[in-house]
């Protein structure tokens, strides 16, 4: 090895974490390990009828340990007594009730099993009714602090979630000093912090999540939170005045956790972002492009200089904020609740049969019947695509919704249910499954033609993730609906990528963050083009979307009135 600088990148996910080890100046990736949450994988302290989504913190302390070392392990001692930084990217917004001393409640023998004290996953949508009621509070005062949020607060977001959790349990409200994002508490886990008050926030969850923002002064004062609800007095005072932005250090490695880890104490621990927000600099984002990180959900991210911006309020995304995703820009953020995740419900529906009867049948043992049910799920995706893709889009076509998990933008609301119209007797599952690709591209479009009626000029599209970089089918139909063509980026973990470019920023190795994207990015190597006739026909498509949504929001629950 001839680089003398290495970092490691870290990417909390919703079902696993993944850490790679990068050379700080190539870019190239020496080793990767993934590590599954256990606790997650067999469905604890979750309950999908309730959109109650929660993970335990030992499954994402286990995971950081375990995937650093192996990835130390397969670089090998060289590269380890040359570790320069640590950054983390996490889902978000996914926050945590933690004690006086920053240690998440369920870390503590009385909350272990207590959801409440657990981290509440970005996907939970049990706040919707505290949601509803700051956006009816932010309207009844000057000003409004939901102004650069898009204008709409969302359950998924930092506030929602706390007022959840502090009135449905006494035990949790009681114990709880503070309320953290996780990309703010891994950092500071690391860094070996004793006291919550040492908690270094970030500006990416803080103002795209949390009503922090830079106009306002940052958070609204405890004024806010106290008339909308007392449980809320004394959260925001508490908090910490100064943010930081990605490119800085939350600190060094503690002795305990270099211990763990192998590594030295003069490792840098860098300010922690959310996971798309790394991974459009991983996916070396571009000004005026949607970068667009697509999996289970998507993150629509675009940045743009701030002198150009300044004065432009984008209505009904996910918030705007100086230093977010590039410093020294204003990072925007936009996204669909549901995008791959429309995929697997239809997966699951289809494979019921397998899951519910195949087991019980005397014609297979069970280990026979475990191996073929696998073997078909594993296999009904791509199949699906296979013949999806050579069905022509015809105008009278199945045509569905994107919001089997709400709406995450433009205009949030997690109420909202999905619909599928123009179904016939000759409706099979490869039409409807076209036509769940179709909604999911079509609420892209959504966000597309919001930037641009707010006066955001979107200049071009490109695509990161494991839906980007393993579905053609998918891509081809996005760049026809789009009308423009979608760049997929070469590498396979943009985000790791992104909070390893990070690191060195925050190690110093580079004086600011576009430069180690010039030098550790790895460029695009696909492009898909649109198709003129395909784009005629989605543009006639994309107009039945508009009124199947506008029909399916008076049907399912109206639009959220925020107002009253």
């Amino acid at each position: 090895m001839t680089s003398n600088d290495f970092c490691i990148g870290v990417d909390f996910g919703t079902d696993s974490v993944r850490s790679i080890i990068v050379d700080a100046h190539s870019g190239t990736e020496l080793s990767s390990a993934v590590f599954v949450y256990p606790r997650w994988a067999d469905g604890l302290y979750c309950d999908p009828s309730q959109n109650q989504f929660r993970q335990h913190p030992r499954d994402y302390i286990e995971g950081l340990e375990q995937t650093i070392r192996k990835c130390l392990l397969q670089a090998g001692p060289a590269v380890q007594s040359k570790i320069r930084a640590i950054s983390v990217d996490t889902t978000g917004s996914t926050p945590v009730a933690a004690d006086e001393s920053g240690t998440p409640l369920a870390l503590l023998s009385a909350f272990e099993n207590n959801p409440n004290a657990m981290f509440v996953l970005w996907k939970d949508h049990t706040a919707v009714a505290e949601a509803m009621e700051i956006n009816r509070h932010a309207r009844s005062l000057i000003p409004d602090y939901t102004a650069y949020s898009g204008g709409i607060y969302s359950s998924e977001w930092f506030w929602s979630k706390l007022l959840h959790v502090l009135r449905q349990d006494d035990t949790v409200r009681k114990a709880c000093h503070t309320w953290v994002e996780h990309c703010d508490w891994v950092p500071f886990l690391l860094t070996g912090g004793k006291r919550a008050a040492e908690i270094r926030r970030g500006v990416c969850a803080a103002g795209h999540k949390g009503l922090w923002a830079a106009e306002h002064g940052g958070f609204p004062p405890d004024s806010f939170f106290s008339s909308l609800d007392p449980l809320l007095s004394g959260f925001a005072a508490g908090m910490q005045k100064t943010l930081y932005t990605s490119d800085q250090p939350a600190g060094r490695l503690s002795e305990e956790w270099a211990q763990r880890l192998g590594l030295s104490t003069q490792v840098v621990v860098g300010i922690g972002a959310i996971d798309a927000h790394m991974g459009a600099v991983g996916g070396e984002i571009e000004p005026y492009h949607l970068s667009k990180v697509i999996g289970t959900s998507t993150c629509d991210m675009l940045v743009a200089p701030v002198k150009e911006v300044e004065d432009t309020l984008v209505r009904g995304i996910c918030g705007q904020v100086r230093g977010s995703i590039i410093p020294g820009m204003i990072g925007m953020e936009a996204g669909q609740s549901a995008f791959g995740d429309a995929y697997a419900w239809f997966k699951n529906l289809l494979t019921w049969p397998l899951q519910n009867l195949l087991a019980k049948t005397d014609r297979l043992n069970a280990d026979e019947a475990r191996i073929l049910i696998k073997d078909l799920s594993d296999h009904i995706l791509t199949e699906l695509s296979r013949q999806a893709e050579q069905l022509e889009p015809e105008a009278d076509a199945e045509i569905a919704t994107d919001w089997l998990n709400g709406r995450r933008t433009p205009d949030a609301n997690q109420l909202l249910k999905a619909s599928v119209g123009g179904l016939s007797l000759g409706s099979d599952a490869p039409r409807i499954f076209r036509a769940l690709v179709e909604s999911t591209c079509f609420g892209s479009r959504k966000i597309s033609d919001r930037f641009i009626s707010e006066g955001i000029p979107v200049k071009g599209l490109i695509g990161v993730g494991g839906i980007a970089k393993k579905s053609p089918f998918v891509m081809q139909m996005l760049a026809d609906v789009m009308g423009m063509p979608i760049r997929i980026h070469q590498s396979e973990q943009t985000c790791a990528l992104g909070a390893a470019m990070f690191a060195a920023t925050a190690a110093g190795i580079y004086p600011r963050v576009e430069e180690a994207m010039a030098a550790m990015g790895k460029g695009f190597d696909l492009e898909y083009k649109p198709e003129p006739k395909r784009v005629r026909m989605y543009a006639e498509r994309y107009k039945k979307y508009e009124a199947l949504c506008a029909f399916s929001e008076t049907q399912t629950h109206g639009p959220i009135n925020i107002e009253q």
